[in-house]
């Protein structure tokens, strides 16, 4: 018995070790959480703006403007998923106020249009296309309308919540309910005071899953540009007491960090189009973005802890053209080349800190296991390479079900016997892609030099993205 007791004191402090770390509130959801891991989706704006070469529609158009001649919504998934988008939100209603499914709260849908005889349902055959591929399906709903007649009375309160829940209940489960700011308007000259909390509350009822994208959330912020650009720091933190979504929200450069102290835990997603316009315009057919330039999005916005939504418009006919399609696939080969070979897979590991049991958890790539070191600072974590190795990026993920912590860091690499700083950066986050000029080395040291409480990190990868060795400096 007493050899028993023994043993259990020698691993009692590993089974300490293992627990899970207290966390350092505010936390994500699971159902943020889940929208963290997705990184990368589509945003498909479509509708009489797609027809009269507009951005914003005035709200009077002719319905019967809406004429897709071969609309392929399983088109639009097939290349969704060849891009590795894990979704497809869909602007259900724009400022214009045209609904692309047959709302029984307005007389400016689909229903009007000569588009299948009036039969049509643009949000019914995305959710099917997506059903069948497995992809997640979002929508965007807009509150300003410029068509309908009680738009700016009370009464329009009512009818927006009405069609809001003619789409959370009709057409299975969304992912996210996209919320922009404006508010202008109506064909009265009146603009809208929205009842925002009834709306809030009534989505969560309908769709307790969902995540609502706005300024202010409640569940993802906007990174406070159209650009797809999230800086480099990034704190999924927000405070929102006082704000209003659009001419009252928090400043352009709050949104896009974060509050290193906020109290709600809200994620930033950056919006941008693949065109100059959000609408498909033909003009632009040779304005699309390269696939290089779709991968440095990324780098800037799934890189620095965010998720992208790249805007990808249908063309007339109801297709994505030629080249929007060629961008996405090329995007897709450059994101597979450039991660395809983690370096550090068959590396060693090593920590100035005593608490080492599960280090090597951190080479893993998974993402139920963790390591956090023991308080002692600066936290040191050496990986040696088998042999000197060419690296231009490093991948750092923090465990963000516990909280975010980190508060700034270095890279460091041994160059001819010394240790050099190639990267200094602020944030981790979910995920943080750290890309410097090439080196050649047989280690790589991170240094933890700020914290909010002790580091507890998922994952630490390293790679040679060729294509950066272009497009960074020597």
């Amino acid at each position: 018995m007493r050899k028993i007791l023994m043993g259990f004191c020698l691993l009692l402090p590993f089974f300490l070790r293992a627990q899970a770390p207290a966390p350092l509130l505010p936390i994500p959801t699971q159902q943020q959480l889940d929208w963290h891991e997705k990184e990368f989706y589509l945003f498909i704006h479509f509708g009489p703006n797609t027809f009269t070469n507009k951005e914003w529609g005035e709200g009077n158009e002719d319905p019967a403007l809406f004429n897709p001649t071969d609309l392929d919504c399983d088109q639009w998934v097939r290349i969704a998923r060849q891009a590795g988008a894990k979704g497809i939100i869909l602007t259900a209603k724009h400022h214009d106020g045209f609904c692309l499914w047959p709302s029984q709260f307005s007389r400016h849908t689909v229903r009007e249009s000569k588009w299948m005889d009036g039969k049509g349902d643009v949000v019914q055959m995305l959710s099917e296309a997506c059903r069948k591929a497995g992809l997640d399906m979002g929508v965007y709903l807009s509150p300003w309308d410029r068509n309908h007649p009680l738009y700016g009375t009370d009464q329009y309160n009512d009818v927006y919540l009405n069609t809001m829940k003619e789409l959370l209940t009709q057409y299975g489960n969304f992912f996210e309910l996209w919320w922009d700011g404006a508010n202008g308007e109506g064909p009265n000259g009146k603009k809208q005071e929205y009842d925002f909390k009834r709306f809030e509350d009534s989505a969560f009822r309908w769709q307790p899953n969902i995540i609502i994208f706005s300024d202010i959330g409640p569940s993802i912020r906007w990174c406070g540009n159209e650009r797809g650009i999230i800086y480099s720091t990034n704190w999924n933190l927000l405070d929102t007491a006082g704000f209003r979504r659009g001419e009252g929200s928090p400043a352009m450069d709050t949104l896009n960090r974060g509050n290193v102290h906020g109290k709600h835990w809200m994620p930033a997603e950056a919006d941008v189009s693949i065109r100059p316009g959000w609408f498909y315009h033909p003009e632009q057919d040779d304005k699309v973005k390269t696939p290089a330039t779709l991968f440095q999005l990324y780098l800037q916005s799934v890189g620095n802890g965010g998720n992208l939504l790249l805007n990808v418009p249908p063309d007339r006919r109801g297709r994505f053209h030629a080249a929007d399609s060629a961008a996405l696939v090329g995007f897709k080969n450059i994101l597979d080349r450039a991660f395809q070979q983690n370096l550090f897979s068959t590396a060693s590991i090593k920590s100035n800190q005593s608490s080492t049991a599960s280090l090597r958890n951190l080479l893993d790539m998974k993402n139920d296991t963790w390591w956090m070191g023991d308080g002692k600072e600066p936290l040191e974590i050496t990986v040696q390479l088998n042999e000197p190795t060419q690296l231009n990026a490093l991948v750092l993920e923090e465990m963000i079900a516990y909280g975010q912590r980190v508060q700034s860091f270095a890279i460091e690499a041994r160059i001819n016997g010394a240790y050099q700083t190639v990267f200094s950066g602020t944030t981790i986050g979910r995920k943080k892609i750290a890309v410097f000029p090439l080196v050649h080395t047989n280690a790589i040291r991170l240094k933890i030099t700020g914290s909010k409480a002790i580091p507890v990190l998922r994952n630490l990868s390293g790679y040679h993205i060729r294509e950066l060795d272009t497009m960074l400096p020597k």
